[in-house]
């Protein structure tokens, strides 16, 4: 560390507003002008995340609009290891009006010594993590608030090096995000095909209407039909359910007391909690792993790579596709592929049929959809060489989609790796240049 550096706090720089206690009868899921932002829209190790957006119909008070490029701060959090708790993000460039809610705090600059911009990683680092953690009040629900955050003291660089420590670690950032942006145009595009396929069958409406189908040369227009039989569906269709199309099983956890089972395990054993941050449609690893032994008392087994991964409770409707062999809790439904659904078939069905699940649920405590009552679901089955088609062209689309989510993975490993040593000065910002130049 450079004898420029000087100890302070973030107290000495910086004040925390609250946000506006904005009325619960005025906020709903149904899109507005006004997003709502929440503790779900930072992700676990800070910044931004687009999803669980909430809005806002009632009247707003202007001095809770945030601006972009404000620097935001989850000040609660429900999960049970406080995932967000303390944690930054800068507000994006959007659409929207994004409101303050009373949940989030807004730095306020007070000081011209430190950049926003690098304040927002000081609040991501591991030691600034552990501070918060460790002072945080409640149980079910974690609290934090301003007066714990300005306590956290640090190293402070000049702010020529602030700028360079934060524009390193940006460009990591920013290739992340072009890098989802990427993968969700490409599932964008798989999802329209879908639909436009199998759900609304434009192909055939087309040829029965002796139109040409859109976007399709005429070798794949040849393989739909011209008109649809009296059960509605194309003709070549078959109605059938999703057990009869997939192999559906469920999982179990193998007794948590029983250290043979969990100690050094090297299989891959997923619970709801791994698909909650997610984010794309992959599942590459999993918090925890099981032992052979524990392995054998899970009666499914492993399922294979390419099987699809249904939360069935709490929530009902997280979903990714398994990158590798992986065992299951009870808290999902698996749905292996056959020769008559692939991964990707069954990962939009499941998209596209989510109210029908949702309404063959049950439960007093929680919802869940249970395999009994899964399995006759209605599956329209098309025929294999319209199947073929999708899948060879989705397929191509999926596995660039992997190969982005991969990459984002060796990226955030890097970032995290940095983080720390830059922000104590263990490492010289030009050597960690290198190493990102390397990547982005």
């Amino acid at each position: 560390m450079s004898a420029e550096w000087s100890s302070t706090s973030l107290g000495a720089l910086i004040d925390i507003k609250h946000g506006f206690a904005f009325k619960g009868e005025h906020i709903t899921d149904q899109e507005t002008q006004n997003l709502l932002l929440t503790p779900g829209n930072f992700a676990i190790g800070g910044g931004f995340q687009p999803r669980k957006q909430k809005f806002y119909s009632g009247k707003i008070p202007d001095d809770y609009i945030l601006a972009v490029g404000d620097l935001i701060v989850t000040m609660t959090d429900l999960s049970k290891e406080a995932d967000t708790l303390g944690y930054s993000a800068l507000v994006p460039k959007s659409s929207f009006l994004m409101l303050h809610n009373q949940r989030i705090g807004k730095v306020v600059p007070k000081s011209e010594d430190a950049l926003l911009g690098f304040l927002h990683w000081v609040m991501r680092t591991p030691d600034y993590r552990n501070e918060i953690l460790a002072n945080y009040s409640g149980s079910t629900v974690k609290h934090t608030s301003p007066t714990k955050i300005l306590a956290y003291k640090f190293n402070l660089p000049p702010l020529a090096e602030q700028s360079e420590i934060a524009a390193t670690l940006d460009a990591l950032e920013d290739k992340i995000k072009l890098n989802r942006k990427t993968a969700a145009t490409l599932e964008g595009m798989a999802r329209a095909l879908y639909r436009s396929w199998f759900v609304d069958f434009d192909p055939v409406r087309a040829r029965a209407e002796g139109r040409t189908p859109a976007h399709m040369d005429p070798a794949t227009a040849a393989l739909f039909p011209d008109s649809f039989g009296e059960d509605g569906l194309p003709v070549g269709w078959t109605l059938s359910s999703i057990g009869e199309v997939a192999e559906i099983v469920g999982g179990s956890t193998p007794s948590t007391k029983e250290d043979r089972f969990w100690v050094g395990g090297e299989h891959a054993w997923a619970t709801p909690k791994d698909l909650s941050n997610l984010g794309q449609a992959f599942l590459f690893d999993t918090e925890r792993k099981v032992t052979s032994a524990g392995l054998a008392k899970i009666t499914s087994g492993r399922s294979p790579a390419g099987t699809l991964l249904l939360s069935s409770r709490a929530p009902i409707g997280y979903l990714a596709l398994a990158t590798m062999p992986v065992a299951i809790n009870q808290g999902f439904i698996a749905i292996r592929e056959t020769e008559a659904i692939s991964g990707i078939e069954a990962y939009f069905w499941c998209g596209e049929s989510m109210d029908l699940i949702h309404a063959n649920a049950n439960g007093s405590t929680f919802q869940e959809i249970s395999k009994k009552n899964f399995r006759p679901l209605t599956y329209a089955l098309a025929p294999a060489a319209i199947r073929t088609a999708y899948n060879e062209q989705a397929g191509l689309w999926f596995a660039r989609m992997k190969e982005l989510m991969d990459e984002n993975r060796t990226l955030a490993t890097l970032r995290d790796t940095l983080l720390p040593r830059l922000m104590s000065g263990a490492l010289r910002v030009g050597a960690a240049r290198a190493l990102v130049e390397e990547v982005v």
